[in-house]
């Protein structure tokens, strides 16, 4: 009988652990009450908090973690990072292989909101350095039980081993040139010891911090043994990303004046409601020109100039609706302030006295880019209601693993960051 006791306690564990590492880690707010999370590397801009949570290996700027509790009272959260293989499963690193002390942390700064109608605790945290390069994630949880998840982010530490050239061409494929981007890669990577590029190097490219679209760069189209050179400059589409258009935004930072693409604001005493224009769908309008945030979004308020925005700032409850007739798809509302169409609060309701689909949400006061989409094939496809066109600004990185001989992990030898048409300093 002890001897059956041991050997089901053996498998238990032995499936956990296998499915641990078998699982792809991804962004993910797991709690209602968890709102405006945001990774990025600390700066002095106003605009900080839209760059690209990847930073170097050796940087002198850390990685800052932001979240609000809607909660009266503070919580234990704890972080703790996982070390990542480029396909976003657990590596096989140990903690104490890219840690420099036990990976734990207890959050310790936080910060309630000021005069708000719905309260809120505001939590900022410091990423530790590491000492490995490759993608990471990190989970924040409740009372040091890493059963009570709130919330995990991916992020990226890189090291500049490897040269990279990339550029933004118009599409091989003649029947894309005017709605699509291609990015070309080309790779370098005679400071590596590589045996077998097919196997030991993998190349990707990310659209607008979007992990549901990104690209991976199967087969170089040029291979140079003797210069140690890869090219990727594909006829098939693998690295051509559907251009898309300037991203819609609605600008929530007054709660006494309706903002551009606000058609109106009711302030209750204990919370704010707030309706965006109703959007139509512009597929086929010509293109327009005009600044975005590439489908992020800014917390700021104008009502308490001076301020901490991060804690001033109020929560509405804000309504997005579209005009288009009943479908028998999905629609969906895509951008950051989304999870890029995961959360559950992403997907649009058909409101047939109004004859518009809507969906509400709590947004706290700032600046929100924002699409609409249906999803195929478990991706989202944005053209049937935004059009897309060459000339649109977006941003592009592009992510280079190497994987050395007998190593048990991913490095990420090579960052590029790409912004083509772009028309903010």
């Amino acid at each position: 009988m002890k001897t059956k006791s041991l050997l089901i306690s053996f498998l238990l564990c032995f499936f956990a652990i296998v499915q641990l590492f078998g699982q792809e880690l991804e962004d993910k707010v797991y709690k209602d009450h968890i709102q405006s999370v945001r990774l990025f590397p600390a700066g002095v801009a106003f605009d900080s908090s839209t760059d690209s949570p990847a930073i170097p290996i050796n940087s002198a700027k850390p990685l800052v973690l932001l979240f609000d509790d809607l909660a009266f009272d503070p919580e234990l959260y704890t972080v703790k990072l996982v070390h990542c293989d480029a396909d976003w499963q657990k590596s096989q690193l140990k903690d104490n292989d890219f840690t420099l002390t036990y990976n734990e942390f207890n959050i310790q700064d936080y910060t309630y909101s000021v005069n708000t109608r719905i309260p809120y605790i505001h939590y900022r945290f410091e990423l530790p350095n590491v000492t490995k390069s490759g993608n990471y994630i990190l989970k924040v949880y409740r009372q040091r039980d890493e059963a009570d998840m709130i919330l995990t982010k991916r992020f990226m530490v890189y090291e500049d081993i490897f040269q990279i050239g990339a550029t933004v061409v118009p599409p091989s494929r003649t029947a894309d040139r005017n709605t699509s981007q291609q990015i070309n890669v080309a790779v370098n990577y005679s400071a590596g010891e590589v045996a077998n590029p097919d196997g030991q190097i993998k190349i990707y490219i990310r659209q607008n911090q979007r992990w549901d679209n990104v690209r991976l760069l199967a087969k170089p189209t040029f291979m140079n043994e003797s210069s140690k050179t890869l090219r990727y400059e594909s006829f098939d589409g693998s690295n051509t990303f559907d251009a898309s258009n300037e991203f819609r935004f609605v600008d929530l930072r007054f709660i006494r004046a309706n903002g551009v693409n606000v058609a109106n604001i009711r302030v209750e005493s204990d919370v704010i409601f707030a309706d965006g224009s109703i959007d139509k769908p512009r597929p086929v309008t010509a293109y327009s020109q005009y600044l975005d945030l590439n489908g992020q979004y800014i917390v700021e308020t104008k009502d308490r100039p001076g301020g901490n925005p991060e804690v001033e700032s109020e929560y509405m409850l804000m309504t997005f609706r579209l005009a288009i007739e009943k479908s028998p798809q999905s629609i969906y509302l895509v951008g950051a302030l989304t999870d890029w169409g995961d959360a559950p609060e992403a997907k649009l309701e058909w409101e047939p006295e109004m004859g518009v689909y809507t969906t509400s949400l709590l947004a706290k006061q700032g600046w929100y880019d924002y699409q609409y989409a249906y999803k195929e094939n478990g991706q989202f496809v944005t053209q049937p209601f935004e059009g897309s066109y060459f000339e649109t600004e977006n941003e592009y990185e592009v992510l280079v693993y190497f994987r050395n001989l007998g190593s048990r992990y991913d490095q990420l030898v090579g960052y590029i960051y790409l912004h083509p048409n772009r028309r903010r300093p």
